[in-house]
């Protein structure tokens, strides 16, 4: 099972106050169903993949409205051949419209009525029906995180961003083929959805693999930071080192200042030492402190040297 299947599976779960019922509904038929007339007879007709959703509005419908309902299964004709559920309510679909706030003036409507998600818990219902109808989101191990949910309604996907604003997730749109999906890639505020549409066992899993990938991924990049570090002091070194040899070949190191000879044997003795190495056996050779400053300027007056005496 997917983590997007474990998530819908989770939400299905959650014990759906009456009001929440309503607005839970109302998302899933307004991105999921469509309106058909049979024997002169306006039903609404959604189909559905996974079983437990399925179940789930059947049982929501059946709970909240005293209409006929039916929930037959097809087989896909493809390689999978995975079970198709369509739900059909057979009478009374324009009451059930009307009342999940989606119908008006005999069409359906681009956002739902402004009472449906009066109440907080009615905004967060309202957006697990739209997960459950359209949404999906990244398994925490995979390299980029991404939730989505789409539609066929502009209106409507702007609507959702506006709903996920009041918990403080910033969603984006785009528009793919003939569906507008609403997104979020901030793994952070894929947790609070997850949290929001109460699905708590998969946000618990969600940020647990979460913050063991992020720590992995912190532990590297130190472990590149102190590689590249190890390799800028070996190349200064691999440096100095050159400068002070060319002085020796040229008869013109025992000539120098007394001082920088002291840092130029201190560097032959330790050639691969940082900066900071060399000012504790410094100290520990002579008894005598010297700043990084000072230690770079004598390393500088070496190079200096050494480069003059090339040109020459």
């Amino acid at each position: 099972m997917s983590f997007s299947s474990e998530v819908k599976h989770e939400i299905t779960t959650m014990p759906v106050e009456v009001c929440c019922m309503r607005a839970q509904i109302s998302s899933f038929l307004h991105i999921n169903s469509s309106l058909v007339i049979r024997n002169r007879q306006l039903m609404i007709e959604a189909e559905i993949e996974n079983a437990t959703i399925a179940r789930q509005m059947y049982k929501l419908i059946k709970d909240l409205y005293d209409v006929d309902i039916e929930l037959t299964i097809f087989k896909k004709q493809n390689l999978n051949k995975n079970n198709i559920y369509v739900l059909t309510v057979q009478s009374g679909a324009e009451k059930i419209l009307n009342d999940i706030g989606i119908y008006e003036d005999g069409r359906i409507t681009h956002r739902p009525a402004p009472h449906i998600v009066e109440k907080e818990c009615c905004v967060r219902s309202y957006l697990a029906g739209a997960f459950l109808a359209s949404g999906s989101i990244n398994a925490p191990t995979s390299r980029h995180y991404h939730l989505e949910i789409s539609t066929l309604r502009k209106e409507l996907a702007q609507y959702m961003v506006q709903l996920l604003q009041q918990f403080d997730m910033d969603a984006k749109i785009i528009q793919r083929r003939l569906r507008y999906v609403v997104y979020i890639k901030a793994a952070d505020k894929i947790a609070d959805f997850l949290k929001v549409v109460g699905a708590y066992n998969k946000t618990m899993e969600f940020e647990d693999i979460r913050i063991q990938r992020d720590f992995k991924n912190s532990l590297t990049r130190l472990d590149n930071c102190e590689v590249a570090n190890e390799v800028k002091t070996i190349k200064a070194g691999s440096k100095q080192l050159d400068a002070i040899y060319k002085l020796i070949e040229a008869n013109q190191y025992n000539n120098l200042d007394e001082k920088i000879i002291m840092v130029g044997d201190l560097r032959m003795n330790h050639p691969e030492s940082s900066l900071n190495e060399l000012i504790d056996e410094y100290e520990m050779s002579y008894g005598e402190t010297i700043s990084k400053s000072g230690l770079q300027h004598r390393f500088k007056k070496i190079m200096t040297l050494a480069a003059k005496l090339e040109e020459d």
